[in-house]
C-alpha cells in the first residue's frame, strides 16, 4: 500500500507544475495556518485571499471537503502570484 502511495505521488509531481509543487496540501491543519499567515488583511489581494479560506473553512465545518479544497488551492493561487 505504501509503495503504491509513493508511485501515486510521484506520478502527480511529475505530471504538475513546478508552481503547483510548492502548494501545501488540503488539510483542516493547513487551512489554518493559512488564515493565521495572512495576518493583517491590508490589501486587495489579501482581502481576497482571506475570503477564500474564510469559504473554505465554511465549507470544511460542513463536511464539504472538496469544496473547501477548491476555495484554499484557490487562495494559494493568489498568494503566488504577488
Amino acid at each position: 500500500m505504501k509503495m503504491l502511495l509513493s508511485a501515486v505521488a510521484l506520478a502527480a509531481f511529475a505530471v504538475s507544475p513546478a508552481s503547483a509543487a510548492k502548494m501545501q496540501p488540503c488539510t483542516g491543519e493547513t487551512i489554518g495556518k493559512a488564515m493565521t499567515a495572512i495576518g493583517t488583511v491590508d490589501s486587495p489581494a489579501k482581502q481576497a485571499m482571506a475570503k477564500e479560506v474564510a469559504a473554505a473553512n465554511t465549507d470544511m465545518s460542513k463536511g464539504d471537503m472538496r469544496g473547501a479544497c477548491k476555495h484554499y488551492m484557490k487562495a494559494q493561487k493568489m498568494g503566488a502570484m504577488k
